[in-house]
């Protein structure tokens, strides 16, 4: 099953208020494995980036000056989503954003049928607990050390794991694409060479002296058992 994690950064929090979409990083998975596979775009919003936004995302008007419209890449982004589902955290707020671009470009919104909210599913979880994206990545031991502001395409991939332990889980860092989680992994693994010492052959003669020491202890023996074991058979 092909799904999409996504993620978006914005000029604010409302979309009917005037912002805009300014960065979209999607993730693709194939049966809960990542494919290797991601869209990523910056979008020039066509309007000032407020401070409280860019104090997040870090991304400043001159920085976006030269990007395209979101209208540039709708095309592109649409033929990578497809018709797959599409998970993202408080999704609400990036199908909001996401649909909104669309409806501007005179395209069909994304059916809300499609949304998987990963907010929803770690409330179900582990209800009580804190739910954000840094939260979660601590819970699962997910590191996030190079998240130091927020930025589409590295929270989807942040988001990604959290999925992934969300619904069912794997080892925390074991990455695989499509071809390599078909193969065999006793096909995939290289046989580290065996080295064995190899020993002299041993003697198995008895040496003279050896034959002279076992006829003397023999000798020795008092009344041994094969003298009384004589003459039966």
């Amino acid at each position: 099953m092909r799904e999409i994690v996504f993620d978006t950064e914005t000029t604010g929090l409302s979309p009917l208020a005037g912002d805009r979409m300014v960065e979209i990083g999607c993730v693709e998975l194939v049966n809960r494995v990542e494919t290797g596979r991601t869209f990523h775009a910056y979008f020039n919003p066509g309007r000032p980036m407020p401070s409280e936004a860019q104090a997040v995302h870090g991304l400043s008007d001159v920085f976006l000056a030269d990007k395209p419209g979101f209208h540039d890449l709708c095309e592109d982004l649409l033929e990578f989503i497809g018709d797959s589902p599409l998970i993202a955290h408080n999704a609400s707020f990036d199908f909001g954003f996401l649909n909104h671009e669309l409806g501007a470009c005179g395209r069909a919104l994304v059916c809300l049928s499609r949304m998987i909210d990963t907010l929803a599913l770690a409330r179900t979880r582990h209800p009580g607990a804190k739910h954000s994206l840094d939260a979660l990545c601590t819970r699962f031991g997910i590191d996030r050390s190079l998240r130091i502001k927020h930025g589409a395409l590295i929270d989807a991939q942040l988001l990604t794991q959290v999925y992934i332990e969300l619904t069912g889980g794997r080892q925390i860092g074991l990455s695989l694409n499509v071809e390599a989680a078909a193969t065999p992994a006793s096909a995939s693994l290289e046989a580290a060479p065996i080295v064995l010492a190899v020993r002299p052959p041993r003697p198995h003669r008895a040496s003279d002296q050896e034959l002279e020491r076992h006829a003397a202890f023999v000798a020795a023996l008092v009344d041994p058992i094969w003298h009384r074991l004589e003459g039966r058979g």
